[in-house]
């Protein structure tokens, strides 16, 4: 028995991408209700302090939000919005793991979106992220 629950103790938790998924489909469901459509949408995992970016092209005047969702393994999941220079225009400053960004750009570009597994709950944890691109 002792060994079962030291073998269970030392497996790190595995990535719930569903999960995530789950939590952005019904915050996607929402802002139907607003007028917003789905642009793109795409699951990853992340381990602590890791982050995925993602290359967009942005219309200027449409209103665009930028959507994440983080599994139960996530603290702290953050989105930051680039120009095609590098510049940072827009972070999220919330300390959760359903961080939102929206933006309505002056001229359309490329963009860079950038998810950031910032904190996990457990060093040897990994998270699965859902990211999302709306507009209208």
């Amino acid at each position: 028995m002792f060994f079962s629950t030291l073998l269970l103790a030392a497996t790190p938790a595995f990535a719930d991408e569903e999960a995530a998924e789950t939590c952005l489909r019904a915050k996607i469901w929402d802002g139907y209700t607003s007028g917003f459509q789905v642009r793109s949408q795409t699951n990853t995992t992340l381990g602590a302090g890791e982050h995925r970016v993602y290359l967009i092209t942005l219309y200027a005047g449409n209103e665009y939000k930028f959507l994440a969702c983080g599994d139960d393994n996530a603290s702290n999941v953050d989105l930051v919005l680039y120009d095609a220079q590098g510049n940072v225009l827009i972070t999220d400053t919330s300390n959760d793991r359903e961080p939102v960004l929206s933006f309505i750009p002056t001229m359309s570009d490329t963009f860079y979106l950038a998810v950031h597994g910032t904190r996990l709950n457990g060093a040897d944890k990994k998270a699965g992220v859902s990211t999302a691109v709306t507009y209208k």
